[in-house]
């Protein structure tokens, strides 16, 4: 895995021990997604694929 950049939510509280969604972005274009409290397990997927899926859970799909 190439050497990333981790980003927090804006949403996140501030908190250093919250768990919340981290993600990076190679400079190939992947997107990496992992939970805080479990760095070691690393989604990886494109922006096209995630924004898909955001547009799909809010529109609230189920396919």
């Amino acid at each position: 895995m190439p050497h990333l950049k981790w980003q927090k939510s804006t949403y996140s509280s501030g908190n250093p021990n919250s768990d919340c969604l981290e993600a990076a972005r190679s400079p190939e274009g992947h997107l990496y997604l992992r939970e805080s409290d479990d760095p070691d397990t690393v989604l990886v997927t494109t922006p096209a694929r995630w924004a898909a899926l955001l547009r799909a859970a809010g529109s609230g799909a189920t396919h």
